[in-house]
């Protein structure tokens, strides 16, 4: 949708305003005409469409694990949001609580691109009488407000309005680790959240160039999967085994928390490449990569795919334009939370963290329980 400048003016007889002047000698001169402008908005086309999926599920119930159950009040700014994604978002047949989990899908400003992300709250905090949700959902929280009014790139100017209307455009562009800096900084400052920390990955889809960038810090992450195959996944960041690199809040009296980690955004790795049609993104928390293979991520895409493109003829006409990509990578993330829900309570099947133990001379065997979330985009090239 284009904005164009809009000028109201008055056209004025010179003659007409000579002979009005002579009659009125002290009559005031007509106001001058003021140029009244709206807010341009960029109408360059959008080469780029992403369609997005999103699954979690919270880890199982362990009555022998200490559980702090606390949150935001419902009413607050962070309690409605994140009730009202949960809700919207919530399509599975398990429960709706995420854990210690959460997540963010926000579509940037002027419909740029899309920003997504997951974090994890660092569950050890619980022994210190803290509840790592709070960390992460006001983490996502926080993220997803300032990418809402930022550029997923450079913000865009239309050679064909004008200068006026080109000098209208607003707003910046934000880069992944700077929203994860905006927003860490953000919650130092939630009173609610007194101590916490949490991993975080986040991801910008500009749909203009096709282009991702993204921050991740700790062992949350993503893939790309490219004609079956992961083209790239983000590696890890960890101080030692099973111990990840994360944002941390530490209150004042610090010396209950001296074994906390503590670690800085401008640690967080950056990538960033070019997306091509048919791209696969899959964000997720270390829930999924600790129990499911990349190779076996593949692999559910791709049955997921061949069983969308086998429905009926009559069927697929009637879907609505972007319909059937919608079902697909929704039916991509919910299979693979049912399936690293499957795999983390089989303790006869060799697991990738089990796998990870092994390498540093431990002893684990077959799933961890844990929770689990999944965003996944599909790249569609529209033009």
């Amino acid at each position: 949708m284009t904005i164009t400048t809009s000028q109201f003016s008055q056209s004025l007889n010179p003659f007409s305003l000579s002979k009005a002047l002579s009659r009125h000698k002290r009559a005031a001169l007509p106001p001058r005409p003021q140029l009244q402008r709206r807010r341009s908005i960029s109408s360059l086309p959008r080469p780029y469409r992403f369609h997005i999926g999103i699954s979690w599920a919270g880890k199982p119930e362990n009555p022998r694990s200490k559980r702090v159950k606390q949150s935001f009040d419902s009413e607050s700014s962070i309690g409605k949001w994140r009730d009202a994604v949960l809700q919207r978002h919530h399509k599975s047949s398990w429960g709706i609580d995420p854990g210690e989990d959460f997540f963010y899908v926000q579509e940037m400003r002027e419909k740029s691109g899309v920003s997504l992300g997951v974090a994890d709250g660092v569950g050890g905090w619980v022994e210190s009488g803290v509840d790592p949700s709070l960390y992460s959902q006001a983490l996502m929280y926080h993220a997803h407000r300032y990418s809402k009014h930022a550029w997923a790139g450079e913000p865009e100017i239309d050679p064909t309005q004008d200068y006026e209307e080109r000098e209208q455009v607003e707003g910046w562009e934000m880069t992944p680790r700077e929203c994860l800096e905006l927003a860490h900084d953000a919650v130092l400052r939630e009173r609610v959240v007194e101590a916490g920390s949490s991993t975080a990955c986040l991801i910008n889809l500009n749909a203009s160039s096709g282009v991702l960038r993204s921050a991740n810090l700790g062992d949350s992450g993503y893939s790309i999967i490219r004609s079956s195959a992961i083209v790239y996944r983000q590696p890890a960041q960890t101080h030692f085994f099973n111990c990840p690199k994360q944002l941390t809040k530490i209150p004042s009296d610090a010396r209950v928390f001296r074994g906390a980690c503590v670690d800085s955004p401008s640690d967080a790795d950056v990538y960033e490449t070019r997306l091509r049609d048919g791209d696969i993104i899959i964000a997720y928390t270390d829930g999924l990569s600790d129990n499911v293979f990349p190779s076996e991520m593949v692999s559910i895409c791709s049955l997921v795919a061949r069983q969308s493109q086998n429905r009926p003829i009559d069927e697929l006409q009637q879907m609505l334009p972007g319909q059937l990509e919608d079902e697909q990578v929704q039916t991509m993330a919910d299979r693979m939370v049912e399936y690293a829900k499957l795999c983390m309570n089989n303790k006869k099947r060799v697991s990738p963290f089990e796998r990870s133990a092994a390498r540093e001379g431990m002893y684990f065997r077959g799933g961890k329980p844990d929770d689990v979330t999944v965003v996944l985009a599909l790249v569609r090239e529209t033009a």
